[in-house]
């Protein structure tokens, strides 16, 4: 039975029961506890009240929106799941919802976050000195130091193993030189967690902005992550003091464990765009008229939807049994590469969708899937490709290295 306006009412509101939620469609928030609960409701103002109406303009003027930055650090978003230092001590689950309501309003802001907490201060905190928690961590929780990760370098990012960038002693220091690539936060971050060859193997140095022949210089002319700051780093004999070298890793774990905490966050944060990009189809569909009726009443529009909703809900849970390895201590890389493969697809093909789907309006950035779509074309590439992620699971499932 239809309502006045043309559309059904849903089977469990017919019924008597409570109407399902679209964005929700197993209630997955009723499984988390009150303080995750707590964590994505607070997160959520902040989006829909900071976020959202500033992000379009942002996007549109290539403008990183700095006067977010103490808010998100006042809320406890920065490090939130480093114990002490300042920092909010959560579990992995209110990580990875704070990266899904922050996407829900732009890739660019969860991408901000991720780094400054999962790239710069995660590695500091699993494997930085005493002295180097104690001088940088409090900093960044509060949002006074920005940092950055340089790993990616010009020539390429999918094999870290061979880097260029090389740190070599002189007396008891270290001299680094090269450069690093599509770096987020680089050229407004304070503090660059750089990773270096040495003849040791791959080390982590801690290099501040002012460093006598370091340099930050933005990319400019994006046509995604417009609303995030993407630069280059060089390096050119830069002189690094033993006590800004990371001591307690050497060899690729270092870096590949960071890129395991950021592609964790990366699964939940893109959910959100997913959600903010299938919230405005069903309002734009419910209002918009087509031959004599909405668009919501044609079989392709509510299929198309539908399966929308399923690619959602698969992500979700996904996402959520993977909090809850993370936070049980189970979790391994192979299980963040399948969530950061699958829910990136899901959240891609759902942008492209509803873009297609809005029409001409499409391409507007009235409407958020184009601005979504666009910035889900890096999240897809950026910490480890697509095929990156396949031949990892690959490697789990058949024991042979195919790299």
């Amino acid at each position: 039975m239809a309502t006045a306006a043309g559309t059904a009412k849903p089977a469990a509101a017919k019924s008597g029961g409570a109407a399902i939620d679209p964005l929700d469609f197993y209630a997955v928030r009723a499984a988390l506890s009150d303080e995750e609960r707590l964590v994505q409701e607070s997160v959520a103002r902040l989006v829909d009240t900071e976020v959202l109406p500033v992000i379009r303009q942002c996007f549109e003027q290539h403008r990183f929106p700095h006067e977010l930055v103490p808010k998100l650090a006042e809320l406890g978003l920065l490090g939130s799941s480093i114990q002490g230092y300042e920092c909010a001590g959560l579990n992995g689950v209110s990580y990875g919802l704070i990266c899904q309501e922050l996407e829900r309003g732009d890739s660019g802001i969860r991408s901000f976050v991720s780094v400054q907490s999962s790239l710069c201060m995660y590695p500091i905190y699993a494997f930085g000195s005493e002295e180097q928690k104690q001088r940088y961590l409090p900093r960044m929780a509060r949002g006074e130091l920005i940092g950055c990760f340089g790993l990616t370098e010009p020539h390429g990012g999918s094999d870290p193993a061979n880097m260029k960038t090389h740190a070599k002693r002189r007396g008891g220091d270290w001299v680094l030189n090269g450069a690093k690539m599509w770096i987020t936060n680089g050229s407004i971050a304070g503090l660059a967690v750089v990773w270096a060859m040495t003849p040791d193997g791959i080390r982590g140095f801690l290099v501040e902005k002012d460093s006598p022949g370091f340099a930050a210089r933005e990319i400019e002319h994006k046509f995604s992550l417009r609303a995030s700051v993407t630069a280059g780093l060089f390096f050119d004999n830069v002189v690094v003091p033993e006590s800004h070298v990371l001591p307690g890793v050497v060899g690729l774990k270092g870096p590949l464990s960071c890129l395991t905490q950021a592609r964790y966050g990366i699964s939940w944060g893109v959910i959100g765009a997913a959600q903010a990009c299938l919230r405005s189809l069903l309002d734009y569909s419910a209002t918009r008229t087509l031959f004599g009726r909405p668009l919501a009443a044609n079989q392709t529009i509510q299929v198309r939807l539908a399966d929308m909703a399923r690619h959602i809900t698969t992500a979700q849970l996904l996402a959520l049994q993977l909090g809850r390895m993370k936070d049980a201590g189970t979790l391994q890389p192979a299980h963040v590469s399948l969530a950061k493969w699958n829910n990136c697809r899901m959240a891609l093909d759902i942008a492209r969708d509803c873009r297609d789907m809005l029409g001409g309006a499409g391409i507007s950035a009235e409407y958020p899937p184009i601005r979504h779509m666009l910035n889900l074309e890096s999240v897809i590439t950026y910490e480890g490709t697509e095929t990156i992620h396949q031949l990892t699971i690959g490697r789990e499932l058949t024991g042979i290295n195919a790299f």
